[in-house]
């Protein structure tokens, strides 16, 4: 049971994480990364079982939206200027690496909670100026994708940091990746409530970063999709890489479903129309888009038809110049506002933070993760996952739990009897290890 009331720990002046001053303001915002980790899991919960979004509405009525892009931004910048400090330092050679992979991790929270909730145009509505910010923030996560050259995994590291560190680079750049996607995801939910939402985005979407071009060449380059070792072609869906038969080759992924989508509404809207520039350049990077669309793409996605018709009348004629409308241009301030106030301060608070947060007592690292097994219990997260638990023994659906491990299913207590023998010592393994947490 999540109260919807922690939802009122997300201050309106939100404690930004480069802001560590004392150990309190440490404390609270490990607790508000909790209470955000919680209303994310419970919107996905209910978003996924088509329940009533009471997390959604919850935001929305108090206004909580441009909170949540001010915090996704403090995150993205603490990553960019501080954490490379931190890896460099050469005395820094922490016990455990478990309290910066929280704010690491915190990014990917708050990113996948706006996912889930700006499907909804009030939601996307009541995220006012700081739309802006999160249209820019996209862009930066669609320019770092369509620059991937290479596995996260086989990316270098640097050589000089502790293992412990080294690992953990390694986790941030695997974390990237996902995190990009759901800006993609972020991005579309953007285009298809780009009516409503201020001219200024419009702009920035069309002109000032030119989005339409960014999607072609992901479409082109298709970082989601690669072939593995053996030269079976894989695409990453649900945070895996999946091995993808023969027969389903030409089928759409949810990650290419959101680039035709954002491409669709960019294009065909009349109003990004009026002001897309269609030059020589832009022409001829959307005409790429005609090789795309087959047969078999339209039948998955039948409105593409329209794009289709499009791309053909285009490439007979010249549209008209884009309308360019004197007005006065709001621009996004968030993120630089953030990093003008810590300008020239991001050792000194690397080194701060050495000393005040991550360098952790065990006291201190068995509280937090005593805070953390309540947050990840494993009630909760088995309703995250599509496939509902198998029994151990017989394969059925199972409703019930070993009681002495916590980890194996079963569908009724026939069956756990008749698997004891082969579950036995994985329990008593499983068991010892619990105790030792304990």
């Amino acid at each position: 049971g999540l109260e919807v009331g922690t939802l009122s720990l997300l201050h309106k002046n939100v404690h930004c994480l480069l802001c560590f001053l004392n150990v309190p303001i440490v404390h609270r915002w490990f607790r508000q990364h909790e209470y955000i980790e919680k209303l994310n899991m419970q919107a996905i919960i209910n978003a996924t079982a088509d329940q009533d979004e009471f997390v959604k509405e919850t935001i929305y009525s108090h206004g909580k939206v441009p909170t949540l892009i001010h915090e996704l931004l403090a995150v993205e910048v603490w990553k960019q200027k501080v954490f490379p400090i931190l890896c460099q330092l050469q005395d820094f050679n922490p016990k455990g690496t478990f309290p910066i992979y929280i704010v690491i991790h915190h990014e990917a929270t708050i990113i996948n909670l706006l996912e889930t909730i700006l499907y909804h145009k009030d939601v996307c509505d009541s995220a006012d100026e700081a739309i802006l910010d999160l249209a820019d923030y996209c862009h930066r996560k669609l320019t770092l994708l369509a620059a991937r050259n290479d596995d996260p995994e086989n990316q270098e590291q640097n050589k000089s940091s502790p293992a412990s560190l080294q690992e953990l680079q390694k986790q941030n750049q695997q974390l990237e990746f996902d995190i990009s996607l759901k800006a993609l995801s972020i991005l579309r939910y953007i285009t298809d409530h780009i009516d409503s939402l201020p001219l200024s985005v419009q702009t920035r979407l069309l002109n000032t970063h030119n989005i339409p071009c960014v999607l072609v060449h992901l479409l082109e380059y298709c970082p989601w999709s690669r072939y593995g070792p053996n030269g079976e072609l894989q695409k990453y869906t649900d945070g895996k890489w999946h091995t993808v038969p023969v027969e389903d080759r030409l089928k759409i992924t949810k990650v290419d479903g959101q680039v035709w989508i954002a491409l669709y509404n960019l294009i065909l809207k009349p109003a990004c129309q009026q002001r897309y520039d269609f030059n020589n350049f832009n022409k001829s990077q959307l005409l790429k888009l005609q090789s795309f669309l087959t047969e078999v793409i339209i039948d998955q996605i039948p409105n593409l038809v329209e794009l289709q018709r499009f791309l053909g009348h285009l490439a007979m004629t010249d549209p008209p110049p884009a309308k360019k409308d004197l007005i006065l241009e709001q621009v996004p301030d968030i993120r630089d506002r953030i990093i003008r106030e810590n300008s020239n301060k991001w050792k000194a608070l690397a080194k701060h933070q050495v000393k005040t947060v991550f360098n952790p007592s065990e006291q201190d690292l068995r509280e937090q993760a005593q805070r953390l097994t309540e947050t990840y219990n494993l009630d909760v997260m088995e309703n995250l996952i599509p496939d509902r638990p198998k029994c151990g023994f017989c394969g059925a659906e199972a409703t019930k739990r070993c009681s002495r491990c916590q980890v194996e299913r079963y569908c009724r207590r026939e069956c756990q009897v008749k698997h004891w023998s082969k579950h036995k010592k994985a329990c008593d393994l499983l068991a010892v290890a619990q105790n030792k947490t304990e």
